[in-house]
């Protein structure tokens, strides 16, 4: 372990994708990893994600810095995505980002930030290379490999962030990835992923759960959400009890709405004997730490998701449903049991200490 007494106190700049939910959880876990071993640590937020959601990943004190240097995809919810938007904002960016860079440069240069850690903005390579930091980078996937699915009009856009990536010094892979290969040196690492924070007893008289954890379920659908969840579905599962943090779903006598932004899924995961998703890391990562299993949507028009599936596969018990059986069927899958993983559960659960800990020994 670091050593307590360095005589410099860290700072360390983190950047996360600001679209949905999903990159800023996984990076604050990363923050909070460091926090453990270096409170003295100075962390630096910079997302678009909203302060709260950080907050309630992150114990100890950080600087919110609400910038964004990459759009990631531009969606309404966590399966409709305007690809023609995305795409005019990305050219913006690039044909702004030598702007963008020199007012970063200067801040990071000012506030002698020692290494930057993103997930996964493209432009925060240059910009550590001319600021003369190091720059280490994690996630399961490239904008550059979500775009290049779209088609010759991204060519440009795609081939731009290729190069943005060649410059990072290392990336941290994490499990379910695709190759990743605009990067240089790549380390693999394990699952990342908040802890539980509450008791299962003090939760269930809270809000008075009184199916067995067989028949209780979570719904969630990350940080955009989902529209037209067919929530009369539930009504055919009276002595089940259904968990949402959907502000618009139906009051339900078998549904559990979570109103409190102190609450996230993964404190009520212990609960469950399932967790409804669609195909999406941190919601993945941290059912499999828990190892409760996965129930989820196919998705056909995101290049991520046939590796978060095979992952789920091949490491966690697991069903995937059909989009038609999901909004146009009874849900008749409840009433089956999911299946066991092809391989294993044996994905490490230590992602987040084990890149704390790298860049720790880095820059101490």
């Amino acid at each position: 372990m670091t050593p307590l007494n360095s005589e410099k106190r860290p700072i360390i700049y983190l950047a996360a994708t600001g679209h949905g939910f999903g990159h800023a959880v996984r990076i604050s876990t990363v923050a909070d990893a460091i926090l453990r071993v270096r409170p003295d640590t100075l962390i630096i937020m910079v997302t678009t994600a909203p302060r709260w959601l950080l907050e309630s990943y992150i114990s100890g004190d950080f600087i919110y810095r609400p910038l964004a240097f990459d759009v990631g995809v531009i969606q309404s919810d966590s399966f409709t995505m305007d690809k023609a938007a995305t795409l005019k904002k990305m050219q913006e960016i690039y044909t702004k980002h030598q702007g963008l860079m020199a007012a970063e440069i200067n801040f990071i240069k000012t506030n002698q930030v020692d290494l930057i850690l993103a997930d996964i903005p493209p432009l925060m390579a240059p910009i550590a290379q001319l600021a003369g930091v190091p720059c280490y980078m994690m996630s399961n996937f490239g904008w550059d490999f979500i775009y290049d699915a779209w088609g010759e009009e991204w060519q440009g856009i795609v081939n731009w962030i290729k190069d943005c990536y060649q410059q990072c010094d290392r990336l941290f892979r994490l499990p379910m990835a695709e190759p990743m290969s605009a990067f240089n040196a790549i380390t693999d690492v394990g699952l990342t992923g908040g802890n539980p924070r509450y008791s299962v007893d003090d939760l269930r008289h809270k809000f008075n759960l009184t199916a067995s954890s067989e028949k209780t379920v979570l719904l969630t659908f990350g940080g955009l959400g989902l529209q037209q969840i067919p929530y009369a579905n539930l009504t055919q599962f009276p002595d089940w009890q259904f968990i949402t943090f959907d502000a618009q779903a139906p009051n339900l006598d078998n549904m559990v709405k979570i109103s409190d932004s102190f609450y996230r899924p993964v404190d009520f995961m212990p609960l469950c004997g399932r967790v409804i998703s669609k195909p999406g890391f941190s919601t993945f990562a941290e059912t499999m730490r828990l190892e409760i299993p996965i129930v989820s949507l196919v998705r056909n028009d995101f290049a991520e998701a046939p590796f978060l599936l095979e992952g789920i596969k091949n490491y966690a018990d697991h069903q995937i449903v059909e989009t038609d059986s999901f909004f146009q069927g009874n849900w008749d899958f409840l009433t089956q049991a999911p299946n066991p993983p092809i391989i294993g559960k044996i994905l490490p659960k230590d992602g987040a200490e084990v890149i704390a800990q790298a860049i720790l020994d880095r820059i101490c």
